[in-house]
């Protein structure tokens, strides 16, 4: 039993690329089927079509796969392996096709550059050790959690609590997502969106919360000022993806 708790234990403390996948692919499965998925066909191609564009022009073969979630909070987020969900809150800062692919495009851009990995493998070298290797329990865990989506994945305990409180709860560096945007900016553009928009849904994003607490979302973003001047740097080089571009949506369709 020791040896197997050993074994078991050097796998989850080094986790591979493989093992991080499968963990966040059987969490992505847990949160679809306890989540309240969107009915919104409208918005659910939207998101459909853009993800679809995006995850292509990324020219990484994962097994992308994406959701709406029926909640007001303003959120979106991608798990190692391509899991992504978008949270029907966030629609209307979006409010166009191009502002759902800057969005879209970031969390993208997490996926190929490996931010949701190393996450986890720092979160694993820190001290939550006995949560992941699954002896969380649903309440402790959820006192744990401050995401909507890590309460939901820690009330059905075990492994699922361990990943969700190492995943939703640990942010991801202010570089990482200053990296994120450079990225995802470039996928929006290359997908045939107009990368100027992306600047407008970052400004409306940071206006609808302003006077109240962060969402989950930006908690660790760039301030405004500063991805508004990051973005406006690094926009000739989009404008010039754009213009490459064999389908040029401009906004694309309004939400």
């Amino acid at each position: 039993m020791l040896t197997l708790f050993f074994i078991t234990s050097c796998a989850i403390f080094n986790p591979d690329e493989k093992m991080i996948n499968q963990m966040a692919a059987e969490a992505y499965e847990k949160v679809k089927t306890e989540a309240k998925l969107s009915n919104n066909l409208e918005w659910k191609n939207m998101v459909d079509r853009v993800a679809r564009k995006i995850a292509e022009e990324s020219g990484q073969d994962h097994e992308w796969e994406w959701m709406l979630i029926e909640s007001p909070e303003v959120n979106a987020w991608a798990m190692p392996g391509g899991k992504i969900a978008v949270y029907t809150g966030i629609m209307p800062i979006a409010k166009n096709e191009a502002g759902l692919a800057a969005i879209l495009g970031h969390e993208v851009a997490h996926v190929t550059l490996d931010h949701g990995k190393e996450r986890y493998a720092q979160a694993i070298r820190g001290n939550v050790a006995g949560l992941v290797i699954g002896t969380a329990t649903a309440v402790g865990g959820q006192l744990l959690c401050k995401s909507e989506s890590c309460q939901l994945l820690t009330g059905l305990g075990g492994a699922a609590a361990g990943f969700a409180i190492t995943f939703f709860d640990r942010k991801f560096s202010r570089e990482a997502e200053i990296e994120a945007d450079k990225k995802g900016l470039t996928y929006m553009a290359q997908s045939g969106y107009e990368p100027t928009e992306a600047i407008a849904v970052w400004s409306r994003m940071h206006e609808a919360t302003k006077g109240a607490q962060p969402p989950e979302f930006l908690s660790t973003h760039p301030s405004p000022e500063t991805r508004k001047e990051n973005i406006k740097g690094w926009l000739p080089e989009a404008q010039k993806e754009y213009s490459q571009s064999p389908n040029q949506l401009g906004s694309g369709q309004s939400i």
